[in-house]
């Protein structure tokens, strides 16, 4: 493959327009596809993404536009940027579009309710054909377009997909780490958007560091859990797609989910919070299905199952933290071949 490839962005939310600045920087022909063609040629022609990223500016070269078949044909490589409840439907239009050796890479951080499917699992799916990663971190877009030095993984069981990404993404401020658990490092995106509702509003509330502290640690514990009774490897949340990505999402209010679980905690409504939020906030809709699927595994998510049960259930937040509290006590650590609760 050449040094200089031309790759296509699909999706012209926050993190795909950050991507696809990255990308046309460094030198690749690169297309950014977005849904609304009159989206797509104001950001054009302003080089402005004024809904997702407003005052930043994105690079002459970078070529917007809501024609998909523009975007995608001829193509060496493919990030697929859309939320997770249109995912499907848009990797399902480009199939016929894509050359027979195109690399599709997902950055999508949300599960498929129908059969508990993660993105890359509708990439194999939808496109057998090609190799796929995933592209999952600790990565705030208003901070990766400012050039702040920002780490991600891809995670992949290709080398060639590694090769690929990594040489494609990388700049001064910008690092990818390969990863060879795909799942591991899918499932810490996904999850770690429930814990973050939940620090959310612990804020709100006025814990302090102590409790910030405890909520983290206990977090990545059932993140662990969960993921290693689905096959991952537990090992791969110590990384930045696990606790890096954890801690990124669960302290800050620039986090969608953070910023549900705030609104929560001063007492909104959950359906006055999603619609007033203006962008998809994975995790209300994620810890659904993780609630179900744990239930299903018989894995112990102390924290999920009292976050289900204060959003769809409508118990107190003080009786359910009491419990949580006063629960039974256990070991801090766990290991591999440990069969201890939380």
């Amino acid at each position: 493959m050449d040094s200089k490839i031309q790759v296509a962005v699909l999706g012209g939310g926050s993190f795909g327009t950050a991507i696809a600045n990255i990308i046309a920087v460094n030198g690749h022909r690169t297309f950014l596809w977005m849904r609304d063609g009159q989206n797509a040629e104001q950001c054009q022609s302003s080089r402005e993404n004024s809904k997702y990223l407003p005052g930043y500016q994105l690079t002459q070269s970078l070529q917007i536009t809501a024609d998909l078949a523009e975007a995608v044909a001829g193509t060496d490589l493919v990030f697929v940027s859309i939320p997770s409840h249109s995912f499907r439907q848009v990797t399902r239009q480009v199939r016929t579009l894509l050359k027979p050796d195109a690399i599709v890479v997902s950055t999508a951080k949300g599960i498929e309710p129908v059969g508990f499917t993660l993105m890359s699992q509708i990439l194999e799916q939808e496109l057998p054909e090609h190799d796929i990663g995933v592209l999952s971190g600790p990565n705030f877009a208003k901070e990766i377009v400012a050039a702040q030095h920002t780490g991600t993984v891809i995670a992949s069981e290709s080398e060639r997909v590694f090769d690929c990404v990594q040489r494609t993404l990388r700049s001064e401020t910008f690092r990818v780490y390969a990863n060879t658990d795909r799942g591991g490092v899918e499932l810490g995106g996904a999850l770690k958007n429930i814990y973050a509702i939940i620090c959310g509003m612990a804020a709100a509330l006025g814990a302090g560091k102590n409790t910030q502290a405890m909520l983290l640690t206990r977090s990545l514990a059932e993140m662990g859990r969960f993921a290693g009774v689905m096959g991952a490897n537990p090992m791969t949340f110590l990384g930045l797609a696990g606790v890096g990505d954890l801690i990124l999402t669960c302290t800050s209010d620039l986090s969608r989910n953070y910023r549900v679980g705030y609104s929560l905690g001063q007492g909104q409504p959950l359906d006055e919070v999603v619609s007033g939020l203006g962008q998809v906030a994975e995790g209300v809709n994620t810890l659904r299905q993780v609630k179900q699927k744990a239930d299903d595994m018989g894995v112990y998510m102390p924290l999920v199952s009292g976050l289900y049960s204060v959003l769809f259930e409508r118990r107190a937040i003080a009786d359910v933290v009491r419990e949580l509290m006063l629960g039974e006590q256990s070991y801090d650590v766990e290991y591999i071949g440990q069969s201890h609760g939380q």
